[in-house]
């Protein structure tokens, strides 16, 4: 049993596994609490699986995991906290663009203010483009907008939560998994912090950022969320009604003797108008079938290849 698990997943890091490793063994100098470092593995065509099981021969606190296929992101990061023997768990990207210093400072605000989840808000972002902190920003606004629970703005991942909230993230059978809704669906008591995001120290991210982001937009909607529903029938009752009051004008019309020109353009117009509401109703209607199908098939969430190191680990219930 330790005091601390920290959760990373990775995917083609080769090149940021040294430095990772050395920043959080410079933390746990200072902070002086038994911990664990399990790197959950996507896979990878480089050498990052060789670089971490070197470090493991020279820190006994390295696991790790190896995934059977890339499962993604989210699905590695919830395979590192289920796996997980800590009193407390950090969630954090081995790219150090999310301060591994931090760790000793949430973990004192957590445990000295009694509470059970403090995550990282992001004050600035270096090394992204203006265009992409725009959608972002709105992207959190439309999740907001649209989830029945509240999504702390520009938080992402990076956070630390009690061993109550890793048995209470046990409990979700989710394929699709959105971390920080979830964590935010479990409750208890919950603060923040806020830091200025670094850029990437070395490389570039090899997880697909937009893709990757539209999935977790749209995973933060339809998972807690029935909302987009309930819009389409507003608005398939307000489409409706005006084609109901068109009919009416257009039989006016006929019967007053009001000459009518035809027009071409405003009948394509339409129909190209109606045609998009009727598909995007059909794709959002497919994204909860999708979902529900993905859930009825029972699969398992993700399958493990190896663990390494794990043979101490005394799974806390």
């Amino acid at each position: 049993m330790v005091e601390i698990s920290i959760i990373v997943p990775v995917y083609n890091e080769e090149e940021n596994i040294d430095i990772f490793v050395k920043s959080i063994e410079k933390v746990f100098q200072n902070l002086l609490k038994s911990y664990e470092i399990i790197f959950v593995l996507d896979p990878s065509s480089d050498k990052t699986e060789e670089k971490i099981l070197n470090q493991i021969k020279n820190n006994k606190n390295i696991k790790l995991l190896i995934l059977s296929r890339k499962f993604g992101q989210p699905i590695s990061t919830i395979a590192g906290i289920e796996n997980s023997n800590g009193n407390y768990c950090v969630v954090i990207d081995v790219d150090l663009q999310d301060p591994p210093e931090l760790i000793k400072e949430m973990y004192n605000k957590i445990t000295n203010e009694n509470l059970d989840v403090v995550f990282a808000v992001r004050k600035s972002r270096k090394g992204e483009t203006f265009i992409k902190k725009i959608i972002s920003n709105l992207g959190y606004k439309v999740i907001n907008s649209m989830s029945d629970i509240a999504i702390p703005m520009n938080a992402g991942d990076f956070r630390i939560f009690s061993r109550r909230v890793v048995n209470e993230l046990k409990k979700f059978n989710e394929k699709e998994a959105f971390l920080r809704g979830m964590v935010s669906y479990v409750g208890f008591k919950q603060s923040k912090i806020y830091f200025d995001r670094k850029e990437r120290t070395l490389g570039k991210s090899k997880y697909n950022k937009f893709t990757g982001s539209l999935k977790i937009g749209i995973n933060g909607i339809v998972g807690f969320s029935s909302r987009p529903l309930f819009l389409m029938t507003i608005t398939g009752f307000v489409i409706a009604f005006l084609s109901f009051i068109f009919g009416i004008w257009y039989f006016i019309q006929k019967v007053t003797g009001v000459i009518t020109i035809p027009g071409l353009s405003t009948i394509v117009i339409l129909i190209s108008f109606y045609s998009g509401i009727q598909l995007l109703g059909m794709g959002i209607l497919g994204e909860y079938i999708g979902r529900i199908y993905d859930e009825v098939k029972q699969r398992p969430k993700y399958i493990l290849d190896k663990k390494i190191n794990f043979e101490n680990n005394k799974t806390h219930d």
